[in-house]
């Protein structure tokens, strides 16, 4: 011991070596790497082997021996010599075992930049050799560590002969494998299956021979070359079914056989992170797609069914979310309005719809174009679908009960400027959603109701009180999804008198208000669905959306203060204001020939313009459980 300190002697007794705890493996490492050395081919020898091999060396090998030995001796007694003369300690590293705990404490990539190694830690003690010791680099990277490690740590001068044998033992170290938790789809394998698919029948035959590995990646690439948004595996009395939802219709793609089923449902459970022996109730899980130039996350979900269960991947492609804000299908006098609303500093916009209707998709697309660099946004979702750069993303958890009011609450704290909340399910969110819209937070929202007009009678039947509802709301938007005709094989048609009338009475009901030019009801033309190669032979080939904005002025105030709420009611007040419909939105897009109105009339139902004077609603009003006081 000297001044205080542990020798290097003592340190080594406590040291582990590289790999392995025996004095065995000490000998291994350090002869490994010196029989690297030309100049050390008899080091750590038997005297009586030592000379055996010298005999059958000639004059000039010994000779060149000898001379390395002295010329080795000599670079470390001019280190050792720079260390006393920089007073710094030194250590000569040649059989110097090193344990992986000290190897480690450095990685090799600054190991070789600044030429250091760590060589010793017990805990208390951290020893690090340099070549130069001077470089104040190497003196910042020391104190550090012992700050990091809470150690006394020391550095020593060592010379370039021992780096250059102990850096080699970095090769040694085991290597950590990246654990991957997904399916690695090879760019060429996935065009490979992609080439046999041109439609939906090519797949039952791409299925017939495949294995059960090949089967998930058959049925990722037939979704990704039709554009499916989800895929069902279903077991049936008789095989499985497999089919995708594309432009948000089901299509049965193909059935496999029932033998196959345990070997697919736990090669999906495999890769989502399922429990494989649980059958008997739903799990959910996730992986993703790893392709050449992006990741597909995969949202995978199970339920128990009557031969087995139901497994829906939910493909979460990235690139369907890039939509600019001008591209979603807003009409020109409703985008205006829109965007009036979001460029508000505070408020609550709410979105309404049912699952798969473009939600998230519509909000992601507000969130790009209000994510600034001086704008804090931040989200709260169930589950985080989509990442955003630039945006901070929490993601509830039940199990931990962290909740979407507790997180709100928690968010509030974190001086955001923007929140989006991603459901507003009961009233201790609701209240706290509308307390931060009411605080000088921009809140943006979804709820579960049929239209904008459902919204407010929602809140209202969740306890929220209208006087601070009235004044938190400014704006609520309804919305659908609409298949969009395919543009090579739509054909004009002729609608049937029925038909034509409601259409017309729609039409003509659109309020003067609303900023939207009148159509020519007199002459209507209109497009509809053939089928052919390009749509898979559905006629449709795409979708885009069809909004109803609902934006708060005094009167809708007055109504929600009034507490005779009712949708019948609010969508009477919010067409006066000059609210397009869902149904009229879509209407005017077939016009246009962008989409039929079959599939208008499938996707929206009969249109409430038509028939809010000849059908009697249900009383739907709500008395609040607190009005405001009044003067």
């Amino acid at each position: 011991m000297q001044n205080g300190l542990l020798s290097i002697e003592d340190l080594l007794k406590k040291s582990a070596p590289l790999a392995d705890d025996s004095d065995d493996a000490k000998k291994s490492v350090a002869n490994e790497h010196e029989s690297e050395s030309a100049t050390a081919v008899t080091q750590n020898i038997e005297p009586a082997a030592k000379a055996k091999i010298e005999a059958k060396m000639s004059p000039e090998e010994l000779l060149g021996e000898k001379m390395g030995k002295i010329e080795l001796q000599s670079k470390e007694a001019q280190a050792q010599q720079e260390a006393a003369n920089a007073g710094v300690s030194y250590v000569d590293l040649k059989g110097f075992a090193i344990s992986t705990d000290a190897l480690t404490i450095i990685s090799e990539e600054q190991a070789r930049a600044l030429n250091v190694i760590c060589f010793l830690y017990t805990g208390p003690e951290l020893r690090v050799g340099a070549v130069n010791p001077a470089d104040q680099k190497i003196k910042d990277l020391v104190f550090q560590l012992g700050e990091r490690y809470k150690s006394h740590a020391q550095l020593y001068k060592i010379s370039q002969q021992s780096f250059d044998l102990t850096i080699e033992y970095y090769a040694r170290l085991p290597k950590a494998r990246k654990i991957v938790k997904g399916v690695q789809i090879k760019q060429e394998e996935l065009e490979k299956y992609q080439k046999q698919m041109n439609n939906f029948a090519d797949i039952q035959g791409v299925l017939q021979s495949a294995n059960v590995t090949d089967i998930i990646g058959i049925l990722v690439a037939a979704a990704l070359k039709m554009r499916s948004s989800d895929i069902h595996i279903e077991a049936e009395e008789n095989g499985i079914a497999a089919r995708l939802r594309v432009d948000g219709i089901l299509q049965n793609v193909a059935m496999i056989d029932h033998d196959q089923w345990k070997k697919i449902i736990n090669r999906i459970k495999l890769i989502a992170g399922l429990k494989l022996n649980v059958n008997d109730r739903p799990q959910d899980g996730r992986f993703t797609i790893f392709q050449k130039d992006k990741k597909i996350d995969v949202r995978t979900s199970t339920l128990p069914t009557a031969w087995g269960e139901s497994v829906v991947m939910r493909i979460l492609n990235p690139e369907s979310i890039q939509l600019e804000f001008e591209q979603l299908g807003f009409r020109p006098a409703a985008l205006k309005r829109l965007e009036a609303e979001i460029h508000k500093p505070h408020g609550m916009i709410v979105t309404t719809g049912p699952t798969g209707s473009g939600k998230t998709t519509t909000l992601y697309a507000i969130l790009q174009k209000l994510n600034q660099p001086g704008v804090k946004i931040i989200t709260l979702e169930d589950p985080v679908e989509y990442k955003l750069e630039g945006i901070n993303q929490s993601q509830i958890d039940h199990s931990k009960d962290y909740t979407f009011a507790k997180g709100l609450r928690s968010i509030l704290r974190q001086d955001p400027d923007i929140v989006l909340v991603g459901e507003i399910r009961d009233l201790e969110t609701g209240e706290t959603a509308i307390q931060a819209a009411l605080t000088g937070h921009l809140l943006l929202s979804t709820i579960h109701t049929n239209d904008a007009a459902g919204a407010i009678p929602r809140f209202i039947s969740m306890g929220v009180k209208p006087f601070l509802l009235a004044p938190a709301i400014n704006a609520i938007m309804g919305q659908r999804l609409l298949r969009r005709l395919c543009e090579k094989c739509k054909k004009p048609v002729e609608l049937d008198a029925d038909t034509k009338a409601q259409v017309k009475a729609s039409l003509e009901a659109i309020p003067e208000s609303s900023g939207e030019p009148k159509p020519d009801t007199t002459n209507m033309k209109f497009m509809g669905p053939i089928g052919c190669a390009e749509c898979n032979n559905s006629g449709y080939k795409g979708r885009v959306g069809v909004y109803e904005i609902l934006t708060k002025n005094a009167e809708i105030e007055q109504v929600i203060l009034s507490g005779q709420i009712s949708e019948y009611k609010m969508r009477e007040v919010a067409q006066k204001q000059g609210m397009v419909t869902m149904g009229q939105d879509g209407l005017l897009k077939a016009l246009e020939g962008d989409t039929s109105v079959e599939e208008v009339m499938r996707v929206t139902g009969i249109d409430p313009a038509t028939t809010a004077q000849t059908t009697t609603l249900p009383s739907q009003s709500i008395n609040p459980p607190e009005l405001p006081p009044t003067d």
